[in-house]
């Protein structure tokens, strides 16, 4: 059994052996030759752009991600009224004394609107 094993693999490897020769010779054919490929500058100008346009892309996403994250609760889903700010601090000025019983009562009638 390990005769036929071995015959089989000496047989692959002598049908694999010459395929990297022949892929050498069709690139040569085609006029590709020593390791040009045929792109001449272009490649470098492409790869430049594709480089710029990966990091720049990069570095969008991690704002957009750092943004994303860095957002407190939105401020417009708040449960109180807009005026009621305003009433609070009005309570607060007349609690301490700043605004007399009148001057509050006319406050509080414009905020209530």
């Amino acid at each position: 059994m390990t005769t036929r094993l071995s015959k089989m693999l000496m047989a692959l490897a002598v049908t694999l052996a010459p395929l990297p020769a022949l892929a050498q010779a069709s690139v040569e054919r085609l006029g590709f030759g020593h390791g040009d490929w045929g792109f001449g500058w272009g490649h470098m100008l492409f790869g430049g752009l594709m480089m710029i346009a990966f990091w720049g892309g990069l570095i969008l996403l991690i704002v957009f991600v750092v943004r994303w994250l860095g957002r407190g609760p939105s401020h417009g889903n708040d449960a109180s009224p807009p005026g009621a700010r305003g009433l609070e601090i009005l309570q607060e000025r007349y609690a301490r004394g700043e605004i007399d019983k009148a001057e509050y009562e006319e406050r509080k009638q414009l905020l209530s609107g």
